[in-house]
C-alpha cells in the first residue's frame, strides 16, 4: 500500500542528510534547505492543500517539509521491514547499564589552582550534576609535571602527587558552594604549551575513562581537546557526547601574525574535529564559531560566594547604610586581548568628556608593562593595582565593573559582578548577550554611548535583583538548563537500551544508514591517520612527544610504559 520512494524524495535525503559535509565545503545551510524544498515541492503543494481543509493558514516552513520527508521514508521503510544496524565506521561495544545509574564523565582542558574558566566551570558543574544523585559522576582533568606546574599555577604552588591536588581541588570547591560533593575526580597526562598558554593532552584521554564508566561524556573545549588526539573516537566508546564551547579561538587567532590565514585552517580543523567527535556541541554564546551540531545557550552559573556578597549588600541599603563607596574598577588577566586595547582607546578618546573619572584597574600578565606604559604615556586617570581574586573584600564597595572586552565568550567577572549587586558597563557584543536582561548591565554601542552609560552609572544607584535573577546567575539554573539543551534529560531518561546479541551491543534503527553519520567516522578515520605522523604533528604546532605520555607521567600517574599499553608489531 505504500509508493516506493521517488527520484526527487531520494535526492532531497541526500541533500538534507549531506548538508554538515557540504557546509565544510562552504555551502550555506539556507541554500541546502531550498534544493530540498524544490525537489519535495509536489509534497509541498500537497502540505499547503492539507493546512487549506484543516482551515489553516497555508504556510509550510522547512521544518516540516523535513519531517514530513522523515515520516515518508519511515514508512517505506518499514513496509519493507529494513532493519538498520550500525554504520560504516561505528562500534558499537559500549557501556551497558546494568546498576540503573548513568555516568556522565566531564573532561576538561585545565585544573585548579590554575584560576581560568576551564579549570573553574568544569568543576561547579561536575558538582552541581553529582549533587542530584540521579547519575555518578567523574571529572578528568590534566596533570601536569612539576616542571610545568611551576609554569602555571600561582604563587609558586605545586604537588608532588595526583592525591594531594585532589584535596586541594575538593577543599576549594567545599569553602565555595557549602556542601561535600559526591564525584571522582581522575588525572590525564598534559602538557604545557608555553606559545598556546594552553594544556595540550598527551595520549588518548579516552583510555582514562574505563569502559564500564563510558556512557555520557562533555567535553569541556572539544575542539582543543581534539586537535592533536590520537585515540579512540569518543562517539564510539560514549553512548551521547555533548561538547561545550568556552573560547573564541579565531578572535585571539587573528590577532597574531598571520592571522587570517591562520584562523581560517583553525576554523575548518575546529569544524572538523567537533563534527567527528561529538553528537551534540553547545555555545556559550554567538561570539563562538558556528560549529555543527552546534546551539547556543549559557550554561555556566556564578560562584555561590558571589551571591552571598549580593544578599549582604541588598541588606545593607535596606537598613539604609551606603553599600558602595568607591566608583569603578576593570578587573582582568592583564594582556591586550583581554579588554585592555579597547579600554584605553576608549578613555583615551574620551579623556575630556570623562573629566574627573577615575578607573582602578586590577589584574596581571605578560602585557602588564606595555599596558601600563601606554596608559602613562596617553595621561589617562588609571590607578593599577595587583590582581586579585573577585570575591576580596578590597572590591566590595565598587559600584560600577567596567568591562570593554570584545574577545570573550561569556565574560564570568561579568555575571560576578552582576551578583554582587553593581552596574556593569560593557560592549553591545553576542558575548553580552545573556547579561542584557538585567537592568544593572548597561550596554554600549558607540564610544560617545561607552560616556553616557558611565555617566548615568555614575548618577545612579543599582537596582536589587529579583529571585528570578538571582536563580538564573545561580548554577541550579546553569545545571537545569545544560541538561535541557545537551538533551541530557532524554538520554538519562531513556530506557529502551541496545539489545545485546553476543558480546557484542547492537543500537537497531528503522532509519536509513545515516550519511552524515558515515562522513563523521570517515573524517574521524581520517584525523586519526593524520595525528599519527609526528611530523604533520610538529608542523601544525603541537608539543613534541605528545602523542603518546612520557616517563615522567608514567611515574606521577602509576602508569604502564604507552609500548606496554598499546604494543606495536612488525
Amino acid at each position: 500500500d505504500v509508493p516506493p520512494l521517488d527520484v526527487p524524495e531520494l535526492l532531497a535525503y541526500l541533500v538534507r542528510q549531506s548538508g554538515p559535509f557540504l557546509d565544510q565545503l562552504g555551502v550555506r545551510r539556507d541554500l541546502c534547505d531550498k534544493i530540498v524544498e524544490s525537489l519535495c515541492s509536489k509534497r509541498k503543494n500537497q502540505l499547503v492543500l492539507r493546512s487549506l481543509a484543516e482551515g489553516e493558514p497555508p504556510t509550510v516552513d522547512s521544518d516540516k517539509i523535513n519531517d514530513e520527508l522523515d515520516l515518508r521514508i519511515a514508512s517505506v521503510l518499514q513496509s519493507t521491514g529494513h532493519c538498520y544496524e550500525g554504520g560504516f565506521w561505528t562500534d558499537f561495544v559500549k557501556h551497558d547499564v546494568s546498576d540503573g545509574k548513568r555516568h556522565v564523565a566531564i573532561v576538561t582542558t585545565a585544573s585548579l589552582p590554575w584560576m581560568t574558566g576551564t579549570a573553574v566551570n568544569p568543576l561547579f558543574r561536575a558538582a552541581y550534576l553529582a549533587k542530584s544523585a540521579k547519575q555518578k559522576v567523574t571529572l578528568l582533568v590534566p596533570w601536569l609535571c612539576r616542571s610545568d606546574q611551576e609554569l602555571v599555577y600561582p604563587n609558586n604552588l605545586t604537588f608532588s602527587s595526583p592525591e594531594e591536588q585532589e584535596n586541594y581541588i575538593r577543599n576549594w570547591l567545599e569553602e565555595r558552594t557549602g556542601f561535600k560533593a559526591d564525584f571522582k575526580i581522575s588525572f590525564y597526562p598534559g602538557k604545557f604549551s608555553k606559545e598556546r598558554r594552553s594544556v595540550i593532552p598527551a595520549g588518548d584521554t579516552s583510555q582514562f575513562i574505563p569502559s564500564k564508566d563510558a556512557d555520557i561524556c562533555i567535553l569541556e573545549e572539544p575542539e582543543h581537546l581534539n586537535w592533536y588526539h590520537h585515540g579512540k573516537r569518543w562517539t564510539d566508546k560514549f553512548n551521547h557526547v555533548v561538547g561545550i564551547v568556552h573560547t573564541n579561538y579565531l578572535e585571539y587567532i587573528k590577532r597574531e601574525k598571520n592571522g587570517a590565514l591562520q584562523a581560517f585552517l583553525v576554523k575548518h580543523i575546529n569544524n572538523w574535529v567537533t563534527r567527528a567527535y561529538c553528537h551534540k556541541v553547545l555555545r556559550l554564546s554567538a561570539a563562538t564559531q558556528d560549529l555543527p551540531k552546534s546551539v547556543i545557550c549559557n550554561v555556566h552559573g556564578v560562584n555561590p560566594k558571589f551571591l552571598k556578597i549580593g544578599e549582604k549588600v541588598a541588606e545593607e541599603r535596606e537598613l539604609g547604610q551606603q553599600a558602595f563607596s568607591k566608583e569603578a574598577y576593570f578587573l582582568g588577566k592583564m594582556v591586550w586581548a583581554k579588554g585592555y586595547k579597547e579600554l584605553i582607546d576608549l578613555l583615551a578618546k574620551h579623556k575630556n568628556d570623562l573629566d574627573g573619572f577615575k578607573l582602578d584597574v586590577y589584574g596581571n600578565g605578560e602585557d602588564a608593562h606595555e599596558v601600563q606604559s601606554t596608559a602613562k604615556r596617553l595621561n589617562l586617570n588609571l590607578n593599577f593595582l595587583k590582581g586579585r581574586d573577585h570575591a576580596d573584600d578590597s572590591l566590595h564597595g565598587y559600584k560600577i565593573f567596567i568591562n570593554p572586552s570584545v574577545s570573550d565568550v561569556l565574560c564570568t567577572a561579568t555575571a560576578e559582578a552582576l551578583a554582587m549587586g553593581k552596574f556593569v558597563v560593557c560592549a553591545d557584543h553576542p558575548s553580552n548577550e545573556f547579561f542584557r536582561s538585567f537592568p544593572n548591565c548597561l550596554t554600549y554601542k558607540s564610544s560617545e554611548d561607552f560616556v553616557a552609560k558611565v555617566k548615568e552609572a555614575l548618577a545612579n544607584e543599582p537596582q536589587p535583583l529579583t529571585p528570578e535573577q538571582i536563580y538564573n546567575l545561580s548554577w541550579e539554573a546553569a545545571t537545569q538548563r545544560f541538561v535541557e539543551y545537551s538533551e541530557l534529560d532524554r538520554v538519562l531518561n531513556n530506557r529502551h537500551y541496545p539489545a545485546k546479541v553476543g558480546s557484542k551491543i547492537i543500537a537497531k534503527s528503522s532509519s536509513l544508514p545515516n550519511l552524515s553519520e558515515i562522513v563523521d567516522g570517515g573524517l574521524a578515520f581520517a584525523h586519526y591517520c593524520l595525528t599519527g605522523n609526528e611530523l604533520l604533528r610538529l608542523c601544525t604546532g603541537a608539543i613534541p612527544g605528545t602523542r603518546d605520555y612520557d616517563k615522567q607521567h608514567c611515574k606521577d600517574l602509576h602508569l604502564l610504559p604507552p609500548q606496554v599499553e598499546n604494543p606495536i608489531y612488525g
